[in-house]
């Protein structure tokens, strides 16, 4: 009997990527990009240290189908950042990958083109060609982690990453999120739940040994010493959201209960803006009133945003597609982004300073 009929039965065909080191070869990081990551990491764990009063604010596209609307994004994100950088310090969201509930778009990554062609070669290194422009633009950017075998080939070019909803109690990405030389944030299960949240910010703290690839594409066994810069996101779910004050302290006793620093991101959308995404300035505001009110734990923000407002399905015929318009989450436009994060900054440009002076003190 012929062994042929026992490996890999549903497997229709094989075909090799380029190793990581031979896209970086391509494409590879000039001083200035380092220098923006480098800084971008440092910043985001000077603030989760409170050493640094600001709020990061993680604002961009659910997700990256077209790069000429990307890099305008970009440009006009570049100049708001200059404006509030007293008050706040903006992350590009750059997603690349998206988990699907059921099926549908994964991403530039997995299907660049939109045509179920499945370029993963191309896609990995348009995703690669996007992050090298954006650091020598001086952005920092955030992703979410999804696929293990990615970050080999992106992740010395991020900032901030997320692990979403629906990976937060993976094994997997808890291993990989332990390796990662990004801060991390792990978001609450999609019932809304923060327990998920709370064992994976502990597993992620500690060390691992998983399988992965190397450089050089090679199967390899990771040892990893863990991260330290793990820190729970909020994103509502279940049908409720959970940034209001009552979640918040919820959220902030039970970090205090698993003795981790309470540290916590609300992501302005997806549950918390009962996925409504005109309602996530409202979320932005109601967090804005917490921190004037007193709050201490509040560190950043997550918000959905595109050129134009809404979403719109792939159509058939790809000309059709509207430019600047999501084609995963519905996301607020341009102008709503701007006043958001400009009124957000107003409002806490005097207040931000003095947690810093009364948590020194305390």
């Amino acid at each position: 009997m012929s062994k042929d009929v026992l490996n890999n039965i549903n497997v229709v065909s094989q075909e090799l990527l380029p190793t990581p080191t031979q896209i970086k070869m391509q494409l590879p990081m000039h001083d200035a990009a380092a220098e923006t990551v480098m800084k971008g990491r440092a910043t985001i764990r000077n603030i989760l240290d409170r050493k640094d009063p600001r709020l990061f604010v993680v604002v961009g596209p659910c997700s990256i189908h077209d790069l000429d609307a990307a890099l305008e994004y970009a440009s006009k994100l570049r100049h708001l950042a200059d404006e509030v950088s007293d008050v706040l310090y903006l992350v590009m969201r750059v997603y690349f990958e998206k988990p699907r509930t059921s099926v549908g778009w994964k991403g530039l990554i997995n299907d660049p083109y939109m045509d179920d062609s499945f370029h993963i070669e191309e896609g990995l290194s348009m995703a690669r060609g996007l992050l090298l422009k954006l650091a020598d633009m001086g952005l920092p950017t955030a992703t979410e982690a999804l696929d293990p075998i990615t970050p080999q080939y992106l992740s010395d070019l991020i900032t901030w990453s997320a692990i979403g909803a629906r990976t937060t109690e993976s094994q997997t990405h808890r291993e990989m999120s332990s390796g990662l030389s990004t801060p991390v944030g792990l978001k609450n299960g999609t019932d809304g739940s923060l327990q998920v949240a709370i064992n994976a910010l502990h597993a992620v703290s500690r060390p691992h040994h998983f399988l992965g690839i190397n450089q050089d594409g090679q199967c390899a066994v990771f040892h990893t010493r863990g991260n330290t810069y793990g820190h729970v996101v909020l994103r509502g779910g279940g049908g409720r959201p959970n940034y209001d004050s009552v979640s918040i302290s919820l959220c902030e006793k039970a970090l205090s209960d698993a003795g981790l620093p309470q540290n916590i991101v609300v992501d302005c959308s997806h549950g918390n803006s009962m996925k409504d995404h005109a309602l996530q300035p409202l979320v932005v505001e109601n967090c804005s009133n917490q921190i004037i009110e007193g709050n201490r734990s509040i560190v950043g923000l997550m918000l959905e945003s595109n050129l134009s407002a809404g979403n719109q399905p792939v159509p058939a015929d790809l000309s059709q597609l509207r430019y600047g318009v999501s084609v995963t989450d519905a996301c607020i436009d341009w102008a709503t982004t701007v006043n958001t994060v400009r009124q957000a900054a107003d409002r806490l440009r005097t207040v931000l300073p003095t947690r810093i002076r009364e948590q020194a003190s305390a």
